[in-house]
């Protein structure tokens, strides 16, 4: 395999199946986050791997899809420490978006998505903590999935912020999405239907134009397909306020997570690394009481609106992937409402599925949210809709 889109830390990294089952002569590539035996995670950063010993043992989600008949086919990017969404790496270079290689790949999981969407591997693993399956995958055109927070071991997986941190995945089909739910989730229902779809109206104002016309074609497809369709404002005090809160919070737990390796090793962050970490360090735990105190509102909201049977469709991204090396009020601005569409999910911990759209030949990704641990019921439902519409 020639890597011609930089997705590789590792490329040569491989391990063959334990077992056989539903994922045989698959191959999947994993984010240089997961620990394999033997092997030492980069997580992105030179001192890292410097700093840190190989894994004794293989991280639980891989060596499940192992024994289930998957081939390991390598390592693959990340931004450092997972904390961006761009997928550009000072250090390592910023890996080819198979879409459009003058735009962004997306992260914290770059590498994963290029992967996928080169057709390099048929599945890759990432992990989702503000939005790093969901940001790659709607930006390089490919299927991604983050479940419910707590549903698929995060063990043997570097943390970031750990109430956020999922283990999430992505494919270029939705069945090989709802396979790979099947084996790694357990002890959820698949049967059952969703009935009751709310479009979030703050969630699609933050839209580009020709993206929301694009996307907007799905919305009588929907309303065939289930008993109600209806348009609601989803935070009451306002999705930016959301984010902040979302950004608080991780703040928080990234500095308890890595404050002191940061303060021991006095790593080299690249630009814009280097400066949210510092800002990590400001942040008083005394002063958070009300940031928790709405993400607990914000969850209670969610799972009143959702039921067992309510979906929630909204943009996965604001629009198509930015082009590179964009920096300052533009790139900022752009974060923003990124952050304002992935911390829905994100604050109440819920499971979303993003699907890739063409917007003027460049994919722009749709979401579907269900509510909590109904994972593998929505993989269901989005494998059985997309056979409804292609029929």
């Amino acid at each position: 395999m020639i890597d011609k889109w930089n997705a590789y830390v590792n490329q040569h990294l491989l391990l063959e199946p334990t077992g056989t089952g539903l994922l045989n002569e698959l191959s999947f590539s994993v984010k240089d986050v997961f620990a394999i035996q033997g092997y030492t995670n980069t997580a992105g950063n030179p001192d890292w791997l410097r700093t840190h010993d190989p894994a004794d043992q293989h991280a639980p989600v891989i060596a499940t899809l192992l024994k289930h008949g998957a081939k390991l086919q390598g390592t693959v990017h990340t931004d450092e420490l997972m904390y961006s969404l761009n997928g550009e790496n000072f250090h390592y270079g910023t890996p080819l978006n198979p879409r459009d290689p003058n735009r962004i790949p997306g992260g914290s999981s770059s590498g994963s998505a290029v992967a996928v969407s080169a057709g390099l591997v048929d599945f890759a693993l990432g992990t989702d903590t503000g939005g790093s399956v969901r940001i790659p995958s709607s930006y390089c055109g490919i299927y991604g999935f983050r479940p419910t927070h707590g549903v698929v071991s995060i063990e043997g997986v570097i943390p970031l912020a750990k109430s956020f941190d999922t283990v999430g995945w992505m494919a270029r089909t939705p069945n090989r999405l709802m396979d790979i739910g099947d084996l790694l989730i357990n002890g959820q229902r698949t049967d059952g239907s969703f009935r009751q779809v709310y479009f979030g109206e703050d969630a699609w104002g933050l839209l580009d134009q020709d993206s929301k016309e694009v996307l907007s074609t799905f919305i009588p497809k929907l309303e065939r397909n289930v008993n109600g369709c209806e348009w609601v404002q989803i935070a009451e005090e306002g999705l930016a306020e959301w984010a902040n809160t979302f950004r608080m919070i991780q703040g928080l737990e990234i500095w308890n997570e890595h404050g002191e390796w940061i303060r021991n090793e006095n790593p080299t962050f690249g630009p814009g690394i280097a400066e949210r970490f510092q800002w990590t360090s400001t942040l008083k735990q005394s002063e958070s009481a009300p940031y928790f105190q709405l993400r607990e509102k914000i969850s209670q909201v969610m799972s009143n609106l959702l039921g067992e049977e309510g979906l929630l469709v909204i943009p996965t991204a604001p629009g198509p992937a930015p082009l590179r090396n964009l920096h300052g009020e533009r790139a900022e601005l752009y974060r923003a409402k990124v952050m304002q569409l992935t911390c829905i999910a994100g604050l109440a911990g819920l499971p979303q599925v993003t699907i890739p759209v063409e917007v003027n030949g460049l994919p722009v990704g749709l979401s579907f949210i269900a509510n909590r641990d109904n994972d593998r019921k929505l993989l269901h439902w989005v494998n059985d809709f997309f056979e409804q519409i292609h029929d």
